[in-house]
């Protein structure tokens, strides 16, 4: 497997802030090169300087493949960055793999051996499955007190296969394309009599972080819940390790998360787009999707820890939110005109009635919900917003929070069919005629974007019985809030688009054209 068996450059005393018992096993410089191209390193531009902390074996399927995990650390990276490298060693080359390829050790001997991304192996996802299945246990051998790890898989009772034959044999795998900081692997198994079973995505995190992922514990607390607005889960492992930040204690972490996959069920953002771009009336399925958006929001406060919010959790919260207000206004100048309307917002929801904290989606928009056949709505991804901290999205929160991001979403839409069709006046929505006119013209696109909004609103407050009308002045606020951000990543990546977030925010502060 990896090994030291190719010098690598590097300086074990590169970060003095790493406790000498924990620098772990310094990787090949191969391993550093290869890990420098992935999109999921974070430290780009640069090249690592990773060593292993720890690592552990699975059991293989082919006694000519050989698995191996290792958790390194990339010590050239000031904050310590944990990333999950999982490799197969082959006798014989994977076809049509040659993009997974990290390298080839004695090449063009009787003892060569092929070092693949084991994400891109058939075996790993194999072997990866069977020991979420079994409930395995294992742990590094043979390595030193300070190379040491130790997992454990956790199979949900509510799996996918739970009533089929368990001798399941994985047929194919293939990893989805475009993913930052995780890989995920589409996985389709048959049972003993070769019927295929349901099809799992296995998502592997590459980025390791110490601590529970929200999207791992929220969908199996939704699980027991008897949810059926998610994918059902397959179960998980969890790793445990030394920790690097502090010597003498061991952390916790989620390492594979697999979960039910459904194969060509559109995303809400594709399905609302293709509607608008048809003139179609999407407010039945926006007000669906406003009653699931509910029913998961009740299952969270059903099943997980929920909090009194006091003054001093609104005076945080809105600490942060005027935060983030000043670092928007000092990058997008043009907003400094609204500064005291966006205070003025922000004032009425600090003297709001505020609801009791409770666990929520975290990054809720139309690209997180899958439109299944005989299904309807069903909710992904809970892992939060990327840019937030693993212990701010672990925390129990407000639910509008996940209601404003949906809005931003329904008028992102619009937004969107108007940057691609800068000529767009309105689409047709039968039965639906704008006040006013005479044409058989339906209203404006932004009119459609309104109505889904209006409509995904009222299937909410119908299935949660919350009055938003007595919760707009906290609903402006997360709405406000959501819309700066926008503003910057905007005028960061898509300048074309930043009418979009400003459109959004002088509507919230009162601004008439």
């Amino acid at each position: 497997m990896i090994d030291g068996d190719s010098a690598p450059n590097t300086d074990p005393t590169a970060n003095p802030d790493l406790a000498p018992a924990h620098r772990g096993t310094p990787m090949p410089d191969y391993v550093n090169a290869w890990v420098s191209t992935q999109r999921w390193f974070g430290n780009k531009g640069q090249v690592p300087a990773l060593r292993s902390i720890g690592h552990f074996s699975l059991n293989s399927v082919d006694p000519d493949v050989t698995i191996r995990i290792d958790l390194m650390l990339d010590t050239a990276s000031l904050g310590l960055t944990l990333y999950q490298l999982p490799t197969t060693e082959r006798v014989f080359e994977l076809a049509g793999s040659a993009n997974a390829l990290i390298t080839v050790r004695r090449p063009g001997s009787d003892r060569a051996r092929f070092i693949y991304d084991a994400a891109y192996d058939p075996i790993f996802a194999a072997a990866v499955l069977s020991f979420i299945e079994l409930r395995g246990v294992t742990s590094s051998t043979g390595a030193p007190a300070t190379d040491r790890t130790a997992v454990s898989a956790h199979g949900e009772d509510l799996r996918p296969d739970s009533d089929a034959p368990r001798e399941a044999t994985v047929v194919s795998s293939r990893v989805l394309n475009g993913e930052q900081s995780n890989t995920s692997i589409i996985v389709q198994r048959t049972d003993a009599t070769g019927a295929p079973t349901t099809p799992i995505i296995c998502k592997v995190f590459r980025i390791i972080h110490a601590g529970e992922n929200p999207d791992v514990v929220v969908q199996a607390a939704l699980a027991r819940a008897g949810s059926a607005r998610i994918p059902v889960p397959f179960g998980d492992i969890l790793g445990e390790w030394d920790d690097p930040a502090e010597p003498d204690s061991r952390a916790v972490g989620h390492l594979v998360f697999a979960q039910e996959f459904l194969p060509d069920a559109p995303d809400a953002w594709r399905t609302a787009l293709v509607a608008a771009a048809a003139g179609s009336d999407f407010t039945g399925p926006a007000f669906r999707l406003g009653q699931a958006t509910a029913d998961v929001h009740e299952d969270l406060a059903r099943t997980l820890p929920t909090l009194d919010v006091t003054p001093a959790v609104i005076a945080a919260e809105m600490a942060k939110m005027r935060q983030r207000c000043s670092q928007v206004l000092n990058e997008v100048p043009i907003l400094t005109r609204h500064g005291d309307a966006i205070e003025a917002v922000f004032a009425r929801a600090e003297t709001a009635t505020w609801p009791r904290l409770q666990r929520i989606h975290g990054d809720f928009h139309l690209g997180q919900v899958l439109d299944v056949r005989n299904r309807g709505w069903v909710l992904l991804d809970f892992e939060g917003e990327p840019l937030r901290t693993l212990r701010e999205r672990t925390r129990p929160d407000i639910a509008l929070r996940d209601v404003a991001g949906m809005l931003r979403s329904f008028s992102y839409v619009a937004g969107a069919m108007t940057a691609a069709m800068p000529d767009l006046t309105g689409v047709a929505v039968p039965g639906k005629p704008v006040a006013g006119e005479t044409t058989d013209a339906g209203p404006t696109i932004f009119e459609w974007a309104t109505a889904c909004r209006n409509a995904f609103l009222n299937g909410y407050a119908e299935r949660s019985g919350v009055k938003l009308a007595d919760q707009k002045a906290l609903l402006d606020a997360f709405e406000l809030d959501k819309a700066l951000y926008e503003a910057v990543y905007e005028v960061r990546n898509r300048p074309t688009w930043l009418p979009i977030p400003l459109a959004a925010i002088e509507r919230l502060v009162g601004v008439s054209h």
